[in-house]
């Protein structure tokens, strides 16, 4: 009896027209999980924020000119891409000191040596939102100051450093608001608790032209885009001291410190106008864990608040308005031809 041999695979198509002549082209850039940020990336300093970009599948000509195609040395079009926003509010990676750790998931932070701030994915621009804290580790001569930063708060001091930051101190119940303290409470906190600190944004509700502001954030579309890491980001360079110039107290506004439950009291009043994000800065090796809701430990039952964790759908759709309102409005710029000066640019 012959024995028939195995039959013969057929050849698969999963590598065919990949070969040394014929290579599929590579993705230059990676993609990011929903909540992720690259393990490598620039920090904000020296004035220079770096704002993660991600390609936007709304922009024109996108088919054109995507992800993969390789630059040449040419500008990228910054209206193809946009702000990546994390689908959680979570402990920004490139908005913090980087001597300071961060756990895997992104809501305790462990300090280092001198006082040095992290601060949240995302702030507040009006309204009444309330996060919570708890202290999971304070050995002793560590310190801590917990509150609210707007993105110029120096990250290499405490939180209240600067004009742009408020905060209360575990020691001595102090609170600082540009690098002065007063006294507060005739307490402070430690291991094990949970401080809550709400704030409350009135709509700015001036009626002159200048200085009325505009609740959609920058759409960043016309900043130029840095490749770091395989990574796409906008970069922007602060003027601070003539945004200094134009921080005015927004009427009505407060800030109010709980602790364990029990509310402590209004430790500021008309504060600056302006975006505040959830901060926290540390002093020595303290650990501290973030908790943006929704559901906290003791959540506030006399105030109405909304947990800052709806700041990230908030903030999707905003950003998203923003960035329909600068393609509308600048609909005849957005042409790659003329954009490399193929064809004369005609309004």
């Amino acid at each position: 009896m012959i024995r028939r041999g195995a039959k013969r695979k057929p050849p698969t198509t999963q590598n065919q027209g990949i070969g040394p002549g014929n290579r599929k082209p590579k993705s230059e850039f990676t993609k990011l999980p929903a909540n992720g940020y690259p393990t490598e990336h620039p920090f904000n300093k020296d004035n220079f924020r770096y704002i993660l970009a991600e390609p936007d599948p709304h922009g024109p000509f996108r088919q054109e000119f995507d992800e993969t195609s390789e630059y040449g040395g040419r500008p990228i079009p910054g209206w193809l891409y946009r702000n990546f926003c994390p689908k959680s509010v979570l402990i920004a990676m490139h908005d913090r000191a980087p001597q300071l750790k961060v756990s895997e998931d992104r809501l305790t932070v462990i300090g280092d040596k001198g006082y040095c701030m992290a601060r949240a994915t995302h702030g507040a621009h009006y309204g009444s939102w309330f996060y919570e804290i708890k202290i999971n580790d304070m050995p002793d001569g560590s310190h801590v100051r917990l509150g609210w930063s707007q993105e110029l708060g120096n990250l290499q001091g405490p939180c209240g450093y600067d004009k742009y930051s408020y905060s209360w101190r575990s020691r001595k119940g102090t609170k600082f608001h540009d690098s002065c303290g007063h006294h507060f409470t005739d307490f402070g906190y430690g291991h094990g608790d949970v401080v809550g600190i709400l704030i409350v944004l009135p709509k700015d509700e001036d009626q002159n032209s200048s200085n009325k502001p505009n609740y959609l954030p920058p759409t960043y579309k016309e900043k130029p885009l840095i490749k770091f890491k395989s990574h796409l980001y906008f970069e922007e360079k602060d003027d601070i001291p003539a945004i200094t110039k134009k921080l005015r107290p927004l009427k009505g506004s407060k800030i109010i410190y709980f602790k364990n439950g029990q509310q402590v009291g209004t430790a500021f009043e008309d504060i600056y106008s302006g975006v505040y994000y959830p901060a926290a800065s540390l002093y020595k090796n303290v650990s501290l864990t973030f908790n943006f809701g929704p559901n906290f430990a003791f959540p506030p039952t006399e105030i109405g608040y909304r947990p800052i964790e709806e700041l990230a759908e908030d903030a999707a759709i905003r950003q998203s308005l923003s960035d329909i309102v600068y393609l509308v409005e600048n609909e005849s710029l957005h042409r790659l031809d003329t954009f490399y000066g193929t064809v004369p640019v005609t309004s």
